[in-house]
């Protein structure tokens, strides 16, 4: 979700140029992380009786979406049907209108938060791979806001793609670095995440040590915490707050949390209350901005619907495999050999091995063992 401060192609086959329709019709298997932002909406239009057709149009309306296989065009990955989902999720940082508080509006934005979540054949287990917004990547062409393109280059910030070309010159770095065409793709912003999750009652977690951090405004001791909106996007942002303030701590902890929200959204009632659940699905909706394909209450709840059997113990969630950036100490690089091994599982539809991350981001870490 990003904080105060700022922030290698591989394989040779994927999948086929149509977004997620030509290989996985048949599947809707999704990041269960945001499905509640989808299946909420659905319920508002069966909750709301004779007023169902007003609700539906009204939270059709709140979405925006982005049309990516346009925009990319065939200068894509293959797709390869093999019954898995790809999803590319980003926490946006703009600093306009209600983010303003978190920084000065530079009229850009960056994507402070990025996994690719996979979800297996069968929809019974998921892998979320982590990539820390400071890695050092080869960044493709991209069509800029303006309708200039901006040329390719060698070494970018990974998250100045978003910066630069917005959700499409993101989705098509991360398919350049990994050679695995994106399904769909989900975004949400910093005042969205906050009130979504104060919609939702808040999310519980427990905290092994004080966690403070004037940067992103948390102030936590030791102990169990239902943590409100505020709080919530303290924890996901902190960089200073725990361990050495590198990013790749802030991970571990945004990994923590979303296990945590998991848990705790299978015990909240929003179907026993019309008005809490109403309050759910407007904030929900205005706060995701997804790809075309998605970008209908119907779709949405069809794309998430397949995630009811993965729960929290399901996910595998890892960080990209980094090392020192030798041209520059406050920037890290993919390890090539690991980074390979885990885009060549997933390509195959397979478990991500324990080998591609026991060096670099995938070591033990002071945040691991903050939140529980």
């Amino acid at each position: 979700m990003g904080d105060d401060s700022r922030g290698t192609p591989t394989g040779s086959h994927r999948r086929r140029a149509g977004g997620g329709r030509g290989r996985r019709r048949k599947v809707r298997a999704r990041p269960k992380g945001w499905r509640i932002a989808a299946w909420t909406t659905a319920g508002v239009v069966v909750a709301g009786g004779a007023g169902a057709g007003f609700l539906y149009f009204k939270f059709n309306g709140n979405l925006n979406s982005v049309d990516i296989n346009a925009a990319l065009g065939k200068n894509r990955p293959e797709n390869i049907d093999n019954g898995s989902q790809d999803i590319l999720v980003l926490g946006s940082d703009s600093r306009a209108g209600a983010n303003s508080k978190y920084g000065r509006d530079e009229g850009s934005s960056r994507s402070d938060t990025a996994m690719i979540v996979h979800v297996y054949a069968g929809h019974k287990k998921a892998s979320v791979v982590s990539i820390p917004r400071d890695t050092m990547v080869p960044r493709p062409q991209c069509k800029m806001p303006d309708g200039k393109t901006s040329p390719a280059v060698k070494r970018a910030q990974f998250n100045d793609a978003y910066s630069v070309g917005g959700a499409a010159c993101a989705v098509a770095t991360v398919e350049q670095m990994t050679n695995i065409r994106m399904d769909h793709y989900l975004e949400v912003d910093f005042a969205g995440f906050q009130k979504l999750i104060d919609k939702l009652g808040g999310v519980q977690v427990t905290t092994t040590k004080p966690i403070r951090d004037k940067f992103s405004h948390l102030d936590l001791d030791a102990g169990t915490h239902t943590l409100n909106g505020e709080q919530s996007l303290g924890l996901v942002r902190t960089r200073h707050g725990v361990g050495d303030g590198s990013d790749l701590g802030r991970i571990k902890l945004q990994q923590a949390f979303i296990k945590a929200l998991l848990d705790q959204v299978k015990h909240v009632g929003v179907f026993t209350s019309p008005t809490k659940l109403y309050g759910i699905a407007d904030t929900a909706t205005k706060a995701l901005t997804t790809d075309s394909d998605l970008n209908s209450l119907n779709k949405l709840y069809s794309f998430s619907n397949g995630l009811k059997g993965i729960g929290s113990g399901d996910m595998h969630m890892v960080t990209l495999p980094v090392g020192d950036d030798p041209l520059d100490k406050n920037r890290v690089i993919p390890l090539a050999e690991a980074s390979q091994q885990i885009w060549n599982a997933l390509r195959a539809d397979q478990p991500i091995p324990d080998s591609a991350v026991k060096d670099g981001a995938g070591t033990k870490t002071e945040a691991d063992d903050v939140v529980k």
